[in-house]
């Protein structure tokens, strides 16, 4: 009996990376990882491979530790650099601190100290404002700074950016921590190699994302620096991370990483954002798409726009996207469109025909 598809597969959306499908050549390779039997639990033919590879991308030193989502990554490589009575420094729109239900508190036991930003990206001058308290026994001990890369916003840390955070947080005896969920498309916009913005710079450790990135399911912790790790292999397991068929998680990150998929789908969903940006400012620009501006630049593969409540609620009927703050008073709503490795130019063209058709419908 064939397997029933419950979706239109020609449905397309601007929500979030995370709405669209897995790259062929990712389910072709957990299709070669089938058959026969492989040791579980990472002792696998494929692991070994991804382990390599982490090497060549980070760097002699580096090690992989494969978990089964970002989140557990993320509390993984936390905890990882972490004691019970230490305080994590993070920009206030961080994943960690807006979207994970408090996972890095619950789970991994960690205090959260979020900084307010503009832009979704820290500075040394920043992260003081909580690195503060050591000694005093009734503050959590700021012990690391956690950046991500491409951040919340969709915008990039610049090398020189995360160098500097890293030198002064190593100076105050702090870890550094990147979220790279969206790694790939921090990559692809700056035009560097992983260790040009991580290893090189002294980061300690990282999240790999490949889920947003044509991935089916799986992440990445790298222990970049392990010397400064404390027993993440124990931790793995303790925090439900260890995959026992681990061989299918990482058959597909050898496919991405082996030769440059993970960079190529990361561009193009990349060139799609700054298409549909390019397209829309020039709707603005000949009047043609009243009330639409934009709240962030653009680049990677997200854009932040403000337009009437009433016009994203019209064009929402015809392609799905979300509000990023619903809790404005004034009539217009802050949304996020993100664009995916499948995204096409003819998706680009339609949506944005979507947005300004709402937005001149409602302006009559």
């Amino acid at each position: 009996m064939a397997f029933e598809r419950l979706h239109d597969p020609s449905l397309i959306s601007f929500a979030s990376d995370n709405y669209a499908g897995v790259m062929p050549e990712v389910l072709d390779a957990m299709f070669v990882a089938n058959g026969g039997h492989q040791s579980s639990y990472g002792a696998d033919a494929y692991t070994k491979r991804l382990e390599a590879l982490i090497k060549e991308h980070f760097g002699a030193a580096a090690e992989a530790h494969v978990a089964l989502n970002g989140t557990g990554a993320n509390v993984l490589a936390l905890q990882s650099v972490t004691e019970r009575w230490s305080g994590v420094i993070c920009a206030a729109s961080a994943h960690i601190n807006t979207d994970e239900n408090g996972a890095p508190e619950r789970v991994g036991g960690l205090k959260l100290l979020p900084i307010e930003t503009p832009d979704g990206k820290l500075t040394p001058e920043l992260t003081d404002r909580q690195a503060w308290g050591w000694g005093d026994q009734h503050r959590a001990q700021p012990s690391v700074v956690s950046i991500t890369q491409a951040t919340e916003f969709g915008t990039v840390y610049t090398a020189a950016e995360i160098a500097a955070i890293v030198e002064h947080a190593h100076h105050r005896g702090m870890t550094v921590h990147l979220d790279g969920a969206r790694i790939a498309n921090a990559a692809a916009s700056l035009g560097l190699p992983l260790a040009a913005f991580t290893t090189e710079l002294g980061v300690d450790v990282v999240s790999f994302g490949a889920s947003k990135n044509g991935g089916a399911f799986g992440e990445i912790v790298v222990l970049v620096d392990p010397e400064v790790t404390l027993g993440i292999e124990y931790l793995r397991k303790a925090d439900m991370q260890v995959a026992s068929k681990q061989r299918f998680i990482s058959a597909q990150l050898v496919a991405m990483l082996e030769d440059g998929l993970w960079l190529r789908a990361a561009a193009h969903a990349n060139e799609m954002a700054a298409l549909l940006r390019e397209t829309l400012d020039e709707a603005v620009t000949d009047a043609a798409a009243p009330g639409l501006s934009f709240t962030q630049p653009t680049e990677s593969n997200a854009i932040f726009a403000l337009l009437p409540k009433v016009a994203a609620d019209l064009a929402r009927s015809r392609f799905a996207f979300y509000d990023w703050d619903s809790r404005r008073s004034d009539g217009l709503a802050e949304v996020r469109w993100m664009t995916a490795w499948d995204t096409t130019e003819e998706d680009v063209e339609a949506f944005a025909d979507a947005i300004i058709d709402a937005l001149q419908t409602t302006d009559r």
